[in-house]
């Protein structure tokens, strides 16, 4: 394996840094990926033994650089504070953030595009885990993640029920659903209509990714959003709506920081999420989690109703759940930083009486 520093961002405590592990990885498929490139960002001092270790999963469309997707929750004054933790997140397998991915060369320099091999969460995990035994981390005190980063989170504390002693699971599940699954089937589906959408190509599929993220919205969202944020005050208005304006800006929006391979790529990954494959059911793999697990449900949450995360509390072993009211559907688990701190804040402190 290699290690690249890559110096320190404009945040000085953020770091971040690349590790190449030459021997590759082994995928859940049975296809081995030749070569395994891990970015991640590290906030805060780790020293062996002593450091009070964070590990967030990073959900779909985010990076390695949580601070900057989740302020308030992460970074100085925060919850999770450098000054008290080592924080660290890494990109996950797949994505266009530096890791492994359908922008990486293959080890013979020609790029993947579109051919890069299918992942499931389980490779996600088994990628942190190759990067948390070569940082030598013994033990994590709280690995936490909303939405595809809770299926990480979750799928990794039953692959090793005593690395992690607090396990935080926001707006998440134990199996994607249909209704998620359907989701992400039409947001491929309008990715496909582009006729550019599988070119070898950095930008392909561009106007289907923005289509894609416009369906994407809905179910990250609530009707009570849009009803608030995107009315309009003109009852004569027959064209030009606010919520059309705002359909495109967001579509455009992931279209600059995106790519399309990746994100076809990470909505299976998504859909593949199922903690009882091989395991007999997700309740039985559920009772193998030993950590400390809190399970936090956002109300008016389409994508991954309250129902999901009332399964994970009901069969993980004394697990709590905890529901925020939220506007912000989904997205709540991003937005509602003020509330989702008062209780961890509340948690925490009931852990350690």
């Amino acid at each position: 394996m290699v290690l690249h520093m890559q110096g320190v961002k404009e945040n000085v405590s953020m770091k971040t840094a690349t590790v190449v592990f030459k021997e590759g990885l082994l995928l859940e498929s049975g296809e081995l990926l030749p070569e395994l490139v891990i970015q991640y960002a590290t906030l805060g001092q780790y020293v062996p033994g002593k450091s009070t270790v964070v590990w967030v999963c990073h959900a779909l469309t985010a990076n390695s650089d949580v601070a900057s997707w989740w302020p308030g929750m992460v970074g100085e004054g925060c919850l999770y504070d450098p000054e008290h933790h080592f924080i660290i997140c890494a990109n996950i397998i797949a994505s266009c953030y530096g890791s492994s991915g359908p922008l990486s060369p293959r080890p013979d320099g020609s790029m993947y595009y579109g051919d890069f091999p299918s992942v499931t969460i389980r490779d996600m995990v088994q990628a942190h885990e190759k990067l948390r035994r070569h940082l030598h981390i013994e033990s994590i005190d709280t690995c936490i993640g909303g939405s595809l980063g809770g299926q990480q989170a979750l799928e990794w504390s039953i692959q090793q029920p005593d690395l992690i002693k607090h396990l935080i699971l926001l707006a998440s599940n134990a199996f994607h659903s249909p209704w998620g699954i359907a989701f992400n089937e039409s947001q491929r589906m309008a990715i496909q209509a582009d006729p550019t959408w599988n070119t070898p190509s950095a930008d392909a599929g561009q106007r289907g990714m923005a289509a894609a993220r416009a369906i994407a919205l809905l179910s990250y969202r609530s009707y009570e959003t849009y009803a608030r944020t995107q009315s309009e005050e003109d009852c004569n208005k027959t064209e030009g709506y606010k919520a059309i304006s705002y359909q495109h800006y967001q579509g455009q929006k992931l279209v600059n920081r995106f790519n399309v391979h990746t994100y076809m790529l990470l909505s299976k990954a998504m859909d593949s999420h199922h903690v009882g494959r091989g395991r007999g059911s997700a309740a039985q793999a559920l009772s193998l989690v030993k950590s400390n697990t809190l399970v936090i449900g956002v109300s008016s949450d389409l994508l991954f109703p309250v129902c999901e995360q009332k399964y994970l509390a009901q069969h993980i072993h004394q697990a709590e759940y905890a529901e925020i009211e939220s506007l912000y559907g989904h997205d709540g688990f991003l937005v509602e930083v003020k509330k989702i701190t008062e209780l961890l804040k509340d948690y925490y402190q009931r852990q350690s009486n």
